[in-house]
């Protein structure tokens, strides 16, 4: 079955495009609500590097998320949709000065920090302003994913994070320092995980991190345990939104919550994957010896994924009703890993049909680069588009 598109509406637009379906992100978010009000001192914050898209984070921050940001701009451009900063919360392995005087200025809810030298900057630029920083520890819990290798995140291998070793020993620095407050501890493992055992895992593992530190009269108020959640690229119209009730339940299952804790959840790809769409042109159809191609005038400087994760998306021909024939579907860029997907089944393809490449609201457009020389693609929303 495919989506159900204006085509119409397509036919006036300069391809290729991202098309973000509001409904679907305005019923996803409703969802978010409606399970997260099941349970106490639930913190949802919306992780701005999948989709930064202006019109996308004013929807989601009308449905009253914070944010989690992982550079300086993010927190410009959450501060520009009118995200307050007391629900900013500011991630990543290499913060630069500026970006962290930037969150000092506007007061933010959190620094989540990531090594001791990045603590006493943190510090330093908050004693030159006369300010106290609240800070939170990301700590690596060497939990795997069941997830792609590039997205995994929560390996002792991996940059991320400070050791469960150096835990306390980091906790006990910043107690000693007069410009940051320890608030809380941050976790994540990867993302794009459907199997909620690898988040019963983190439970575990945070489980006993958090007796350790009892037993040694250390208070943590905040539990961040990131993202991670999954969608559903092969059947976007079957699951439109991903499992948030299981999701959550897993954590009021597993999780031993205290009962003066907070537990801040980063959600990303699970809030916008499934609303947008990367819309492109068919500009040749071209007969191989063995297959055929169809060449779109969207290419990997505009979608990235397939070519850097080997990611899967549906593609679908919106403007014939034909009978299906095989193509590789591949762009214009001057590279092999320039496809978006072999021997997919498509509806006829011929010169100038629209082509919509599904699930492409997380990671798409924000990746997008000028390789080539090419312009970025324009995002539209169906609200734009009736």
């Amino acid at each position: 079955m495919k989506g159900t598109f204006p085509t119409d509406k397509f036919r006036e637009l300069r391809t290729p495009f991202y098309y973000y379906d509001t409904k679907v992100l305005r019923d996803t978010l409703d969802c978010i609500r409606k399970e997260t009000a099941k349970y106490e001192n639930y913190a949802v914050h919306y992780a701005v590097k999948a989709n930064a898209n202006p019109k996308v984070l004013t929807i989601i921050r009308e449905s009253g998320l914070g944010v989690d940001c992982v550079s300086g701009g993010e927190i410009r451009a959450a501060i520009k949709a009118g995200f307050p900063a007391s629900k900013i919360v500011y991630a990543g392995v290499g913060k630069a000065d500026w970006e962290i005087e930037l969150g000092l200025e506007y007061s933010i809810f959190c620094f989540n920090v990531e090594s001791i030298p990045e603590l006493e900057v943190i510090n330093e630029l908050a004693a030159a302003k006369g300010k106290v920083a609240n800070v939170a520890f990301r700590i690596n819990p060497n939990v795997g994913a069941h997830t792609h290798a590039n997205i995994t995140t929560g390996l002792a291998e991996n940059k991320f994070g400070i050791s469960m070793e150096d835990m306390e020993r980091v906790i006990e620095i910043a107690q000693g320092l007069k410009n940051v407050n320890f608030v809380g501890l941050h976790f994540h493992i990867g993302s794009q995980i459907l199997d909620m055992g690898d988040f019963v895992a983190l439970c575990n593992r945070i489980n006993e991190l958090q007796d350790k530190l009892e037993a040694r009269r250390i208070r943590v108020e905040h539990i961040n345990v990131g993202g991670g959640l999954g969608i559903d690229y092969t059947h976007p119209n079957r699951q439109p939104i991903p499992d948030f009730k299981s999701y959550f339940e897993t954590y009021d299952n597993c999780l031993k919550l205290r009962s003066y804790q907070t537990l801040h959840f980063e959600l990303g790809r699970a809030v916008v994957g499934q609303c947008g769409s990367l819309i492109a042109k068919v500009l040749y159809v071209k007969q191989g010896t063995n297959k055929q191609f169809a060449i779109l005038d969207a290419g990997m400087t505009d979608l990235i994924r397939p070519a850097l994760y080997q990611a899967y998306h549906k593609i679908e021909n919106i403007t014939s009703d034909e009978t299906p024939e095989t193509y590789d579907v591949v762009g214009p860029i001057c590279e092999s890993s320039d496809v978006f997907g072999k021997a997919v089944d498509l509806n006829k393809v011929k010169r100038g049909d629209l082509i919509a490449l599904r699930s492409a609201g997380a990671y798409g457009e924000i990746m997008a680069s000028g390789y080539n020389c090419r312009e970025l693609p324009q995002g539209y929303t169906s609200d734009e588009l009736v």
